[in-house]
């Protein structure tokens, strides 16, 4: 069974039939052919799957498609405008705050609503936000100190 969904992702309104159950993670990957949203457990538990709805961060593998009707989403390939790199995506490049890549997505858009939240968050407060996003590579150092670059980005901008 199909339902209608209208909804804004990365500035782009979208008006389609999607099956009833249908995750918001598929909806980006295959209707939408936006990538950048992972699927790791499928759970809501590693993070990798996260997007803004509405301007907060969303775990798109728990929240079926027809729940975002009427909403604005943003995945990874909407942070950056203009082809110009977002301050968070600047300094994970800089400071290499990744290294295979698959859970970066996600750490980007937590990152994200965290400074929006907190633009000079404390180490507390970013190790709280980053604790509901897994990575395997990295062991989080090197995450953490792109947190911090990316503040340091912002306020030069």
């Amino acid at each position: 069974m199909a339902e209608r969904v209208q909804l804004t992702v990365n500035g782009m309104a979208y008006d389609r039939p999607v099956p009833a159950r249908m995750t918001l993670a598929d909806f980006l990957r295959e209707e939408l052919d936006l990538t950048a949203t992972h699927l790791g457990c499928e759970h809501g538990v590693c993070g990798a799957c996260t997007v803004h709805v509405g301007g907060h961060t969303a775990r798109s593998c728990i929240l079926l498609a027809v729940q975002v009707d009427g909403c604005e989403v943003t995945t990874a390939e909407g942070l950056a405008q203009d082809g110009a790199l977002t301050p968070v995506q600047q300094a994970f490049w800089e400071k290499h705050g990744m290294q295979c890549g698959f859970c970066t997505p996600g750490f980007l858009m937590t990152v994200t609503e965290l400074l929006r939240e907190y633009p000079e968050p404390s180490d507390e407060q970013i190790v709280q936000a980053l604790g509901g996003n897994l990575c395997r590579c990295t062991g989080y150092t090197k995450i953490v100190e792109a947190v911090h670059e990316a503040v340091r980005l912002t306020e030069a901008r």
